[in-house]
């Protein structure tokens, strides 16, 4: 029953009455669907409010609250969801710094614009996850460059993502060439809590164990270190001339960090470009820093993803994706290069001989009408497929795209926004349906009820049919002792009857009573 119920609490059409009577009974899961409600009055939400403090702090992220309807003693979670948004009040922030739950003082310290009082209790606090937290979340340069120098590594490289610590102190904390820079950390989350040398086993078979896997420690902190110089790379406020000397650093992962920085120097790039490992490539060959020379040279690498994500960079030149398109599995995406491209080079790409890259160019839903038909009439599946869904194409159009090719075009076709109600129709014949086809159908806006029926045999789109409005008001009714998903679905159906609706919610409500 708890499904059918919050589906109802989801269901547009259901009654102010029977949306108060759920209020009354509604335990977690089923106030977390009524609080997502768009027309809950403003009874109603003081009403859910009531129910717990997790429903408050979800009414306040939804805008429902304001710091008048909170009381942080009874609702402390509503008022760090408030805190949050900076629409909480300075006191709460003073209590909530000294709050017996670790978990609630961290997300404290994510908070912005806090009290300096409360920033400096919370910089203290025993628990090092809150002070990390802070670390990562302050906004005030000073506390971040005091917080690179706490003993803890945690800290330091919660400090070392944080785009507001100084670039000199993020230059520090990458690690200087010179080997200055304040005294090393004394702990690090694995040392406080296994005796070192000490290397985490990936397969820990440890349940209340939560450190990452590989995490080690041999005193000097190394994987926490590790991690530090990694964020280091990443942060956009690091000084790259701190960061040029990773291109040799022995970890693949700091090295592919490096790799996407759209502001290294040509010589760093050209040397990343012969990595050894294909991770640091593929990294490199989607960075829109690297110039057409290093983009014919990558499109010839035979790596592990690195001529797809070659494919992505924005800047890559169209005769080199026309050539990745015939050589690399890219599939039907809308790729920046061709997101951007110019309405001469969508006419060149649209013409290619190359079926990928007029299927590329077909992901595209503005191309002009007399390049969109022709695609339409493209002899290549994959072409006709890509350009299936883009509005504007005729009834008579896709009915010929999908009789000319079939199952292998006619979930595109299913899909296209403008699919007339008969032709859904015919495409959920048993004769003609694809799964993937009956989904979209299921889904579709001008779907009717003898396009829906036929798609209740597919488990999948079962699922996404029992909520459509089209779906006879019977077989809405059927659908409610099916499983929990479709159950919940149809439950929330806007055509179930009212009086089914009403039926349900009192069997709830007498039962609870």
């Amino acid at each position: 029953m708890d499904h059918v119920l919050r589906g109802l609490a989801a269901n547009p059409n259901l009654p102010p009455g029977l949306v108060d009577r759920l209020i009354g009974i509604a335990d977690d899961d089923l106030a977390a669907e009524l609080a997502a409600r768009a027309d809950l009055s403003r009874t109603q939400t003081t009403a859910l409010v009531a129910r717990g403090d997790e429903i408050a702090a979800r009414l306040a992220y939804e805008g429902r609250l304001t710091a008048s309807d909170v009381d942080p003693l009874v609702q402390p979670r509503a008022a760090l969801a408030l805190l949050d948004q900076g629409a909480g009040r300075p006191e709460w922030a003073r209590l909530l710094a000294s709050d017996p739950d670790p978990e609630r003082r961290e997300k404290l310290a994510a908070c912005p614009d806090l009290p300096p009082d409360v920033v400096a209790t919370l910089g203290a606090d025993p628990e090092i996850r809150v002070v990390a937290e802070l670390a990562l979340w302050t906004t005030a340069p000073d506390t971040a460059a005091r917080f690179a120098e706490h003993p803890h590594a945690e800290v330091r490289c919660a400090v070392a993502a944080n785009e507001k610590t100084p670039p000199a102190v993020l230059a520090v904390l990458a690690g200087p060439a010179d080997g200055t820079g304040p005294p090393p950390a004394r702990r690090c989350l694995v040392c406080d809590r296994e005796r070192t040398p000490f290397v985490h086993d990936p397969s820990c078979p440890r349940t209340d164990c939560d450190l990452p896997p590989g995490a080690s420690c041999d005193g000097s902190h190394e994987s926490t270190v590790r991690d530090m110089r990694q964020r280091a790379v990443c942060n956009p406020a690091t000084p790259v001339d701190a960061v040029l000397r990773f291109a040799e650093h022995p970890s693949m992962v700091v090295r592919g960090a490096l790799a996407a920085r759209p502001d290294l120097p040509a010589h760093v790039l050209r040397r990343l470009a012969e990595d050894p490992v294909p991770g640091v490539r593929a990294a490199l060959a989607e960075n829109p820093a690297i110039d057409e020379t290093l983009m014919r040279v990558l499109a010839t690498d035979n790596g592990h993803d690195v001529r797809r994500r070659l494919a992505h960079n924005p800047d890559v030149p169209l005769d080199v994706l026309t050539h990745l398109a015939g050589a690399t599995r890219i599939g039907p995406v809308l790729l920046p290069r061709i997101a951007g491209a110019s309405p001469a080079e969508i006419a060149s790409l649209a013409a290619s001989p190359v079926p990928g890259a007029r299927m590329l160019v077909a992901a595209r839903r503005d191309l002009p009408p007399g390049i969109r038909d022709a695609l339409a009439a493209d002899p290549d599946a994959k072409v006709v497929a890509s350009v299936a869904p883009h509005p504007g194409l005729s009834e008579a159009c896709l009915r010929a795209m999908a009789d000319r090719h079939g199952g292998r075009v006619v979930a595109g076709v299913a899909a296209n926004p403008d699919a007339p109600s008969a032709l859904l129709e015919d495409l959920a014949r048993p004769q003609r349906a694809v799964r993937r086809a009956l989904r979209d159908i299921a889904r579709h806006r001008n779907a009717t009820a003898r396009a829906l029926l036929p798609c209740l045999a597919d488990a999948r789109a079962r699922r996404v049919a029992a909520g459509h409005p089209a779906l006879p008001e019977r077989t809405i009714v059927e659908l409610l002792d099916d499983d929990r998903q479709v159950a919940g679905a149809a439950a929330a159906n806007p055509s179930l009857p009212g009086a089914v609706m009403s039926r349900l919610v009192l069997r709830a409500t007498a039962g609870a009573s």
